[in-house]
């Protein structure tokens, strides 16, 4: 008989790469984690790790148990999902990973309401960009992920991922109001932003990409002197006049005295969803609070 427990350790090796990263995510050592797949090989009665240097690599038997041992491990959660939905008293932990103007702008009426509604219910939160997120929710370190994505630019597509858009904001071109004043060149459009500072978030990141190439249409290349991928950063940098940006609604819902905001051609708007396995999407707690963040964010933008 093969033990579930360590056909999950095989499954997070296959995913994560290392024994190193697995032991990691389970909160134990290496050496505990080789020893259950040692205990596994002698279940399976066929080798399912191989040393290549100083890694090892699954076998393809391995490869053939890891994708037996996630639907296995799906069964399970579904099974937890349907005992657990009609159990009116919400209990455990559900770990929630956001990008930053969604834990500023939603998430803390959110935790409110379901801190109010269902005291017993523990809900912890991370923030993380978009990208990392939602492998952690595919590798099963967050149980729900807030994600973005921007006009043109897909985000990472887990298969095994329930995605559920839960809003869209507009993005505008966020300039300083002295820009305005007498002395200042007026900054009314993108292209009118052609030889002022910028700042963006870090290479890498799709609100850079888009942001970027939303210049280059615009016909400039954009002086980008400031780099964070804080968007408070940004709005600091704006209102005291030393940068523009192009920032989503959710970040600009109470701009700071000195920030104006101009609409773009076209009016693109990013979205925002959530991201949960497909196996746990019946689960009491995540409907719960898909719901919640659904009735936060259409307040938010009524």
């Amino acid at each position: 008989m093969l033990d579930v427990r360590r056909l999950r350790v095989l499954l997070e090796l296959q995913r994560r790469g290392t024994l190193a990263d697995v032991a990691t995510a389970l909160h134990q050592t290496p050496s505990a984690i080789s020893q259950q797949l040692t205990h596994l090989e002698r279940e399976a009665g066929t080798p399912l790790l191989r040393k290549v240097g100083r890694r090892v690599q699954l076998t393809p038997a391995a490869h053939t148990l890891a994708t037996y041992a996630a639907h296995i491990i799906d069964l399970l959660d579904q099974a937890h999902a349907d005992v657990t939905q009609a159990d009116a008293a919400l209990t455990g932990t559900v770990n929630v990973a956001a990008f930053q103007s969604a834990v500023l702008a939603f998430m803390p009426e959110a935790l409110r309401i379901l801190a109010t509604q269902h005291p017993n219910l523990r809900v912890t939160m991370s923030q993380r960009e978009p990208e990392t997120a939602l492998r952690g929710a595919w590798t099963r370190d967050f149980d729900l992920v807030i994600a973005e994505q921007y006009p043109g630019h897909a985000a990472p597509w887990h298969p095994e991922l329930d995605r559920m858009e839960l809003t869209t904001d507009a993005i505008r071109l966020a300039v300083p109001e002295v820009f305005a004043q007498e002395g200042h060149r007026p900054v009314t459009s993108l292209a009118d932003a052609n030889d002022v500072p910028w700042v963006m978030e870090p290479r890498g990141a799709a609100s850079r990409h888009w942001a970027e190439q939303a210049c280059r249409q615009a016909g400039f290349e954009p002086d980008v002197r400031f780099e964070t991928a804080d968007l408070q950063a940004h709005l600091a940098l704006i209102a005291s006049g030393n940068a523009v940006a192009l920032l989503p609604g959710l970040m600009t819902l109470n701009p700071p005295a000195g920030v104006q905001l101009i609409d773009l051609p076209g009016r693109p708007r990013r979205t925002v969803f959530t991201a949960v396995r497909t196996a746990i999407t019946g689960r009491g707690s995540i409907i719960e609070l898909r719901r919640t963040l659904a009735q936060v964010t259409q307040d938010l933008t009524a």
